[in-house]
């Protein structure tokens, strides 16, 4: 597994294809801050939870000049589904050979009702204007952390 990301550092940069089968580069977004969230698979009721709390606060976040990326090992069609049926109006990009977790230290060892295998680690890399690494978190909870995220952001409610 790759060491954790920390600020002021690079972001390892990525092409993954969206909902849609469309190439979504991370250096398409330059010029403006990018969350980058990491969850497990979509349409599970966490997963669900954090993705529509994305959606619900993506219009001040983006006011705040921050874009959303969500991206997880699911692969394009089932992102396809689950951005439809949430109605989530950001990328979902698949990850299928977690590759792009790897880079991100966003993959390796859980622990699930006594039993240990290597997975997706919920994370969220905030990307600066750069293309630097402002701010990770690992191993977070989905329900609540859209909300702290903004308050480790100094952003308002």
């Amino acid at each position: 597994m790759a060491e954790r990301l920390t600020p002021g550092t690079p972001a390892p940069d990525f092409t993954l294809k969206d909902s849609a089968g469309k190439d979504v580069s991370l250096k398409s977004y330059r010029g403006r801050n990018t969350i980058v969230y990491f969850y497990p698979a979509a349409s599970t009721p966490g997963c669900t939870k954090e993705a529509c709390d994305f959606r619900d606060t993506l219009d001040s976040l983006q006011k705040d000049g921050y874009d959303v990326l969500g991206i997880s090992p699911d692969p394009v069609n089932k992102l396809a589904r689950f951005a439809e049926k949430e109605g989530l109006p950001f990328p979902l990009l698949s990850d299928e050979d977690h590759a792009v977790a790897e880079a991100y230290a966003a993959w390796g060892e859980k622990k699930n009702y006594g039993k240990t295998y290597d997975g997706l680690i919920r994370s969220t890399v905030v990307v600066d204007a750069d293309g630097n690494v402002a701010l990770a978190q690992y191993n977070v909870r989905a329900t609540g952390h859209v909300a702290k995220l903004r308050r480790d952001l100094g952003l308002a409610s």
